[in-house]
């Protein structure tokens, strides 16, 4: 089982022909409602991705909350979890571009107030993996995933949006899944590498995590038990990057989850990014596994792998 305990969001999405600069009055091309919020997209990406889900969080009591679970609803994901709280369900106010980049304001609402205590100790233990994201409490998530890694479950954290990591939680964490500009947020405070190839070397193997930087167009890299894995993205044309990073990482979380090996994870992690940058939205982007599979057997036959004493 796959737990997640992350948020859920309505997203406001607007086109535009580019992100707009501060104080200036762009004409937009389109607009669109979607379900979104880290922790929702990455339950449907897990599920997607063969994974059994159950999500805990917070919506609110308006008209918000319907539509922002409706996809994980028609997917199969336990909501038992997802608690009405009195707060607006959280919104994610999205640009994006001609290009496909996008820029986000997130109004956490219900999210931030998700509790570790919602979710029972019976949901935790050696067969589960529990996932985490920072677009809830962070003292609550770090509550959970010590509980939970002391039950024995495998903890995911994905540091988004990016903060620095006080020092407890590489002792409450399994893996950690971070972006360039996460990867550096965390490296600068503990004296790692910037780069995030050397950063997840050497965050690897001081705490034995498995540590992976996902790296846009240029694919991705884990390092885990002293091995380093290189892979490249798909060559796509990027439409939309709004929940890439998320199709990213519920897929390596399912991956894990039933056992696949790090190589194979990452291979079809890097699939499931990069075809979700082909389509717009975010939960509507995201691939199903039949789909990621076909796309990943390539990037797996390609992984470079290295020793990682030679990248630190």
């Amino acid at each position: 089982m796959l737990v997640v305990f992350g948020s859920i969001n309505l997203d406001l999405v607007a086109r535009v022909p580019r992100l707009p600069r501060p104080g200036e009055t762009l004409a937009g091309t389109g607009f669109v409602t979607s379900p979104g919020g880290k922790g929702a997209n990455q339950a449907l990406a897990a599920r997607r991705s063969g994974a059994e889900v159950a999500l805990f969080g917070a919506v609110g009591r308006d008209d918000f909350a319907a539509p922002a679970l409706a996809l994980l609803q028609a997917a199969g994901i336990d909501l038992a979890g997802v608690r009405q709280a009195d707060a607006p369900t959280g919104v994610a106010l999205i640009h994006v571009d001609d290009a496909g980049q996008n820029a986000i304001t997130v109004i956490p609402g219900a999210n931030a107030l998700a509790r570790a205590a919602d979710v029972p100790d019976g949901v935790l233990g050696p067969g589960t993996t529990l996932m985490l994201q920072f677009e809830t409490p962070h003292g609550e998530s770090l509550a959970l995933a010590r509980r939970a890694r002391a039950r024995g479950a495998r903890v995911v954290l994905n540091p988004a949006p990016a903060a620095a990591l006080p020092p407890a939680w590489f002792e409450a964490i399994d893996v950690l899944i971070a972006n360039e500009t996460e990867a550096a947020e965390i490296a600068r405070p503990l004296g790692l590498p910037g780069s995030p190839r050397a950063f997840a070397a050497a965050l690897s193997a001081r705490h034995d995590l498995v540590v992976v930087a996902t790296l846009g167009g240029d694919g991705a890299f884990a390092a885990a038990a002293g091995t380093g894995y290189r892979v490249a993205a798909l060559p796509v044309v990027a439409r939309d990057t709004v929940g890439a990073g998320d199709a990213f990482a519920g897929a390596f979380a399912a991956a894990l989850e039933r056992g696949d090996a790090v190589d194979a994870a990452l291979a079809l992690a890097t699939a499931a990014g990069s075809i979700a940058c082909t389509r717009a939205g975010a939960q509507a982007a995201l691939p199903a596994a039949a789909e990621t599979a076909q796309a990943a057997a390539p990037l797996l036959s390609s992984i470079s792998r290295t020793p990682l004493r030679d990248l630190r």
